[in-house]
Parts: structure tokens; sequence; C-alpha cells
């Protein structure tokens, strides 16, 4: 199922202490989410009962109740393909336990007990309530005519997915049992909770959910009681959240009256990849001893229907305040990065070529608000046009216009009778337009920028972005090199809202006619002639394919380890009426290609500062042979 999991949490409407009725109820849910597809289903604490029985609690004859609607809901349920997880009191030897059952196909996995009682403000838990500290171990009992085990230790394992149990103060405090259990490989936790609502409440939980998913890089599926718990002080909103990872990726809808089901589709892969990268939170000795509980979750693939929406531009956020926020810190972080290597450098100028293009100019952007930042006139940019055979009217004007409005030193170099002479030298044709004719120009250019920066005492800035390192879209030893890359971590797709954003901020206004033209201009290296008209011949997306593809494909496959078969499927989805199936596939194993292919070129690169998830730093985050292959990735994209 392509990694994931189906998940769900349900908040039943409840009548307090009517076990019957709400044992009817969890088993209507049971079989909704089983005809929903759901693997995993998580109930509130002590649903069963319900949470506001108070000192019913503590009467033989209603927990003896309890038992025997939870042994009619085991048995009415032995049928549906789907585990979910109950909120139960379970007695034993004379102490009462505030409990999570996890149930699968008519057989108990484990009890699991809750740790911290609340016993403050509106709760007194303490009062009817034991601790499972007291048990230290787990401990087997007999409880709705099985022997199950009882404690906090319990891991219920099903393959890749390996799930933990906590409930509701369990996560309020410092370490939260969850915390013990993804050391010792849960990588899904729930929690069967009962809190209640209150003003300023609910984000505060909100935020609790989600960073605890995040700190143990796990999916925490979260269902709060709702409607139907008695209100004689306290209102519960039956608030409930699926995360992953730090991020909420579903939650129900509170104060429903009828009570909610929320399902969601965890990605178990993702999760064990980014733990395959991040070892911090296991711990290297010591590892308490818990019992993992073998059983098997839903397998029927074939009917499986994803419910979740993939981001097509992962690297670009969703909302405009989110974009204003990630561009001025991706900003901020390429000026730092870049007035250190200055000064570090003890650099007179800094030296850029100028084509007209997004990636040259977010790179002088960079470079003139370095020069503000340090207080250096923005004169000390020397920007350096080289207009060759391709050059347009368009772009030429474009990086003539944009270099005067920012104030910087201009240069022109025109690098055709260089290149004339250069070809003639290597007996190359001056009607060849092969790929010699092509990166002759951009290492003339390169060796223009590398001579000019030494003459004046200055420091190349690289203007190459993250996508073209990742297809290896430079030319080796020409635009590929430089002193400093400053767009090294930036993707083409995020490229083109960071100039956009520089165009609005106001601080240039002079420039934003010339920088709103130069986002609106087709992306191309421009090295072959222009058209009869004058307008650019060579568009770079028709020769290597969308650039929004290939950053899906980078930031899924860099980040996650994600395969083609996956790739191809979140695509898919993410691209639904946009790219044909056939297209999706073709530039898919473009990418795959050259990225293995163009490695040599990655393993060289300049410096450049990180500002993202995802980078292509041979010094840190991807290392990987340049003469790997690519055989695997490609038969899997073939065959797709």
């Amino acid at each position: 199922m392509y990694g994931f999991l189906k998940v769900a949490t349900a908040v039943p409407k409840v009548k307090v202490a009517d076990c019957e009725y709400n044992a009817e109820q969890i088993i209507t849910c049971v079989e909704r989410a089983a005809s929903k597809g759901v693997s995993l289903l998580v109930f509130p604490e002590l649903s069963v009962t319900s949470y506001t029985c108070a000192d019913l609690f503590n009467q033989p004859y209603f927990l003896s109740a309890a038992e025997n609607s939870l042994s009619s809901i085991i048995a009415s349920t032995m049928n549906f393909d789907v585990m979910f997880v109950v909120g139960m009191p379970v007695a034993v030897d004379g102490r009462l336990f505030n409990c999570a059952v996890a149930i699968n196909r008519g057989k108990i996995l484990c009890v699991v007990p809750k740790t911290y009682l609340p016993n403050y403000g509106e709760f007194y838990e303490a009062r009817w309530f034991t601790s499972a500290s007291v048990l230290g171990e787990n401990v087997e009992i007999e409880f709705c005519g099985q022997k199950v085990s009882l404690g906090t230790k319990n891991i219920i394992c099903c393959g890749d997915v390996k799930i933990g149990i906590e409930i509701c103060e369990d996560l309020w405090v410092p370490i939260p049992p969850s915390s013990y259990s993804v050391v010792n490989g849960a990588n899904v936790i729930v929690n069967l909770s009962a809190s209640n609502d209150m003003v300023g409440k609910h984000e505060y939980l909100t935020s609790l959910v989600s960073q605890q998913s995040a700190r143990t890089v796990s999916a925490y599926i979260y269902a709060s009681c709702g409607y139907g718990e008695s209100s004689t002080d306290l209102v519960f909103g039956g608030s409930s959240y699926i995360a992953e990872n730090g991020s909420i990726i579903a939650q129900g809808e509170r104060f429903d009256m009828n009570g909610t089901m929320t399902i969601a589709d965890v990605d178990i892969e993702k999760l064990n990849s980014q733990r395959l990268h991040q070892k911090t939170f296991y711990l290297e000795s010591g590892a308490e001893s818990y019992n993992c509980i073998s059983t098997v979750l839903r397998s029927d693939s074939d009917k499986f229907e994803v419910c979740r929406r993939f981001n097509p531009f992962p690297f670009i956020p969703n909302d405009d305040r989110s974009m204003a926020e990630r561009c001025n810190e991706i900003f901020s972080i390429q000026i730092n990065g870049f007035a250190q290597r200055y000064t570090a450098a003890y650099s007179k100028c800094a030296v850029i070529g100028i084509s007209g293009g997004l990636d040259s100019t977010l790179a002088l952007l960079v470079a003139v608000r370095t020069m503000d930042k340090l207080g250096l006139p923005r004169k000390n940019v020397l920007g350096v046009t080289m207009p060759g055979f391709g050059t347009t009217g368009r772009t030429y004007n474009n990086a003539i216009n944009l270099m005067k409005a920012l104030g910087v030193t201009i240069r022109e170099i025109s690098i055709k009778d260089a290149c004339v002479q250069h070809f003639k030298d290597i007996d190359l044709p001056l009607t060849d337009r092969s790929v010699t004719y092509e990166n002759g120009q951009a290492r003339m250019r390169t060796l223009i920028l590398m001579d000019l920066a030494n003459k004046e005492g200055g420091l190349v800035v690289g203007t190459g972005d993250l996508s073209e390192l990742a297809l290896g879209w430079a030319t080796y030893n020409g635009d590929h090199m430089s002193m400093y890359g400053v767009n090294a971590s930036v993707p083409k797709t995020l490229v083109k809202y960071l100039v956009k954003w520089v165009a609005l901020d106001g601080t240039d206004e002079s420039a934003k006619p010339y920088l709103l033209d130069i986002v609106d201009t087709p992306i191309s290296p421009e090295l072959l002639p222009a058209d009869e008209q004058g307008n650019i011949a060579q568009k770079t997306e028709d020769l290597v394919g969308p650039y929004e593809l290939h950053d899906f494909y980078l930031y899924n496959f860099v980040r996650f380890g994600f395969g083609p078969k996956k790739l191809f499927f979140m695509a898919k989805s993410a691209f639904e009426g946009k790219y044909e199936d056939d297209v999706i596939k073709k530039w898919l194993k473009t990418f795959m290609r050259r990225f293995f292919n163009q490695q040599f070129k990655r393993s060289v690169l300049p410096d450049g500062p990180k500002v993202g998830s995802v980078s292509l730093s041979p010094r840190g985050d991807w290392r990987m042979p340049s003469d790997a292959q690519s055989r695997l990735w490609l038969s899997e994209a073939e065959s797709l």
C-alpha cells in the first residue's frame, strides 16, 4: 500500500454509565471503519463506560457490566478487518486501572494502563484509579476470558508498523511514556484521551500533539471524548488529531452532537526513512525490555484508496503569509552566508555573471543586500553581462536595466569573438551546434569571471540552483563552478517566488518592473541562437522536463528515499488533471537517469549555504559515489 497506513479516530456519542449503549456505538464505529478500509481505529479514554462516571467506578457491579460489554464488542467485531483501541476500567488484585485495550479480530492484544493520573483542578482520577507505575513490569491477567499482557511496556508489531499506547495526561508530562515506546521501536502512537474544553486549550493541545509526533518522528493518533459526557462542571468537545512527524494531517470537528470519525493515511515508509537519517532519539544502550505483540493488519491492497493529498510544490508554502515568512528567512540565510564568506575572504568586490534569467537575478539580489547589511557600497558588486550567440534582446535589456536600477558596477564583455577563436583552436566548425558548442560558451563565461575576480581582488558568486544540481543541468567547470554558490540549496520552483517577493517588498522600487519581467521570462541557458523573431529558442523545460515535476521527485527522493513506484503514485495524485501518466513516467525516468549520472558534478560542488531540509552538498546532506548505478531505479520506473 505504498507504505501508507489508513488510521482513524472515532468519537462516538456516549451515555454516562450506560455500557450497553456505548458498546453499540463502538461496534457501529468499528463496522464503519472497516468499510472505509481503516487498519487502525482509536477511541477516547474510558469509552466503554464514559469518562465522567466518578464514584460509580468504585462499584464492582458496574465494572463487571463494563467487562461484559467489552466481551460483547469483541464478539461482534471479530469478523471486521480492523484493529481498534478502546478505553476501559480494569480491576486487578483490588486495584483499578484506567486502561486502553487493543483488539484485533476477536483477540485482545494487550491492555495498557495509564501512568500519570491528573489529580488537580477539575480532575480527581487518583480517587478511583491506580497508576501503572505500581506494576513495574508487564503482568499477565485474565480478562474477558482471555489471558493478556497488562502493562506499559507493550508494543504491537505489524511488520513495519509498530504501535505504542498512552492515555491522556501521559502526553502532558515532561517525558511521556510514548517517548520510551519510540526508543524501543514504536512508530505509531495512539492516545485515548478525555480532555475537557476551555478557552485557549485547543491550540495548546494541538501544539502538544504535533510536537510529540515531531520529537518522536512518529504518527500520533489522538481521540478525546465528546458529546454525552456529563456536563455537571465540564464540557468535552471531542477533539481528535492525526499527526505525522510534526504536521497535523487531519483533525475532527469539535462539539459534534452525533459523534465523529476522522480518517487519514499516515506514511510509515516516510517515518522509517526519517529515522534512518535521524537516529538521535534511539537509546544507544540500556533500552528497556518491551513486549512485542505480533499481529496482522488488513492487507487488501487492491481496495486501498489514498485519502490524503500530496503537495505538488513541497518546497513552497501553501498560503501567502507563510510564503512571505519563508522567503524572508531563506533570503536572510543567503545574505548572512555570503556576508561571512565575503568578509572571511577579504574580498574587494563580488563578481557575478548577469544573464537576465532567474538564477543570476536572485544571486545579484543577495549580493546587493549583503553589501547593504555590511554597510558597503553596492558598487562593490561587479555585474558582468556576457552576450553570446543565443542572447536575446529581452534578457540582455533586463540584465542591463536591472543592474542600473540596483546601482551596481556594470561590465559588458561579449564572448562571441573569444568563442569563435576557441572553436577554431579546437577545430570545431562554426556551424556545429553540439554540446561542445554550448559548453564552450558556458566555460568561456566562467573563465572571464574567474580571471576578472583575480584582477579585481573579488569573489565569484555562483548562480546555479538546487534543481540544476539535481539534474546536472550545468556545464562541468563552467557555470557549475564558482567561489561561493548562494543559490545551491534553493530549488527552481522557489527561485521564482523569491525574486517576485523581492520585487514586491518595496526596497528597490526602480528594479520592480525588470524583476517581474524576469519572473515571466522562459527558463533558458541561451546557448543556441534565437529564432527568426529574436525570441528564446532553447527552453530548458522542453529539454529536461518541467521543473515542478523534477522538484517534486527531488524532494521526496532525497528527503524520504521513496522509490519510483511510490513517486509515480504520488505524482499522479499531486498533478492530477495537469500531466498524463505517460508524461509523469517519462520525466521520472529522466530524473532518475540524470540524478545518478550527474553525481560527479555534485561531488566537487563549491561551498554554499544550506537553506532547507533538502541539500545536495557532498560535505553534508548527500554523499553518493559518482559511479553509483541507476539500474535498480530505472528498472522499476520502466515497469510502471
